[in-house]
């Protein structure tokens, strides 16, 4: 954490909302290019950027440095915009929790503030916290990248009930539906990077899902080769929407061998 005195300065909008991950866009959801400028008083902190778990959501200008006041500078820990200013975490039981190094930024009277940015004739109004403390809370407290999954079916090709066993190189179908919460209702989730794992010890399928755009996930594949009790396994990873962890458990693959005598 970088340590000293609290400043009080501008995290530009466009500058630092929107372009620092991939993962943005189911946090701070419909946050615009030209949103005003967001009111920040407080300290910085660093973020590993090899986690899987914890976002930067807003960061510091380019032109940044992070030091304590009170003692000579030299080199300073962290610069730029590798400084965050808020970021949120996602457990692995997809619990969420917001660190912000400003409680100003809360505060009603940075909510009200209007905002005149250096070198621009172009006064706003409001700043830009209500808006950016609006959405992101909408995605702390999952009204936002939540996602559930229901219906999970599989069974032989041309057949509607689900087997208690198959038999190697029958084909199967596989589908499940998944759906993201929009705040007031489901609405199916769209994505090309599901997948599904027929499993025993480790994958011996596995599978991309396509979908129907209304929710809906599907493949189709051959049972192999192999003897033992496998399992369908879905394992999505999205960073920014709450993980899916499914297993379902098939019988024991069986061949049945008929054994007699001829004469």
């Amino acid at each position: 954490m970088a340590g000293g005195c609290a400043l009080l300065f501008l995290a530009g909008g466009s500058d630092a909302v929107g372009g620092v991950h991939e993962g943005l866009t189911p946090v701070v959801g419909s946050l615009i290019s030209n949103m005003a400028p967001v009111l920040f008083r407080g300290i910085g902190h660093s973020v590993n950027p090899a986690s899987t778990l914890v976002l930067k959501v807003l960061s510091a200008s380019p032109s940044a440095y992070s030091a304590s006041p009170k003692t000579k500078l030299s080199t300073p820990s962290i610069t730029g915009s590798t400084i965050a200013l808020v970021s949120v975490v996602q457990a692995r039981n997809n619990a969420r929790m917001l660190i912000s190094g400003s409680l100003d930024l809360f505060s009603n009277r940075f909510l009200r503030s209007g905002v005149l940015k250096a070198g621009s004739l172009n006064k706003h109004e409001k700043s830009g916290n209500e808006q950016f403390v609006t959405e992101i809370s909408k995605w702390v407290f999952h009204e936002r990248g939540h996602l559930k999954a229901v219906n999970v079916t599989h069974h032989r090709v041309a057949e509607l009930a689900e087997p208690a066993m198959y038999r190697i190189n029958d084909d199967l179908e596989y589908s499940i539906e998944i759906y993201e919460w929009s705040g007031s209702s489901w609405k199916p989730y769209v994505s090309d990077d599901v997948q599904v794992q027929f499993y025993m010890m480790s994958p011996y399928v596995l599978k991309s899902l396509s979908t129907d755009l209304k929710g809906l996930y599907f493949t189709s594949f051959k049972v192999p080769d192999v003897y033992g009790v496998f399992q369908f396994k879905v394992e999505y990873q999205r960073l920014g929407y709450t993980s899916l962890s499914l297993s379902k458990q098939v019988s024991n693959i069986i061949v049945i061998l008929f054994l007699g005598c001829f004469h």
